[in-house]
């Protein structure tokens, strides 16, 4: 299981992070990649994220998640090393937590789970590349009891 840092804490929600813990151990289980390395974990503005989504994917708008993985083989990075950014925007969580009618601290697992997805290869451009995703996602999603 890798080790995360929180680069910025929200500030409408507390993370709970013995469950965050969790769902890093179970993804470990079931998600046959390296994951003996750093993650880290920044909330930043929709215009920061919008900057972020036109640079690296070429999308001018905001986003909830953007993920970024340094390595495209795990295999050898020390525990140490950072070898993945998910960035989150707060103002979506909160968004999306009241669209989808569940709390702030289940919307941001919900994306941390995805960021960490796309992190150890999944991807979602495509319907195949979607379904596989989903059939890891998915029983992620419901062993922890989060909303589909």
């Amino acid at each position: 299981m890798f080790s995360y840092q929180i680069l910025s804490q929200p500030t409408s929600f507390v993370i709970d992070e013995a469950r965050i813990a969790s769902i890093f151990e179970y993804i470990a289980k079931v998600v046959s990649v390296p994951q003996k390395w750093v993650l880290n974990i920044a909330f930043l503005s929709d215009v920061e994220i919008q900057s972020f989504n036109k640079a690296y994917r070429g999308i001018d708008k905001t986003t909830d998640v953007l993920s970024f993985h340094y390595f495209e083989d795990f295999s050898s990075i020390s525990k140490d090393e950072v070898a993945g950014e998910i960035i989150m925007s707060e103002s979506r969580i909160q968004e999306q937590s009241v669209e989808h009618a569940h709390s702030l601290l289940s919307e941001f697992e919900i994306l941390a789970i995805h960021g960490i997805l796309h992190i150890l290869g999944y991807d979602h451009e495509d319907e195949e590349d979607y379904e596989e995703m989903w059939k890891i996602e998915r029983p992620i999603r419901d062993y922890f009891g989060l909303k589909l």
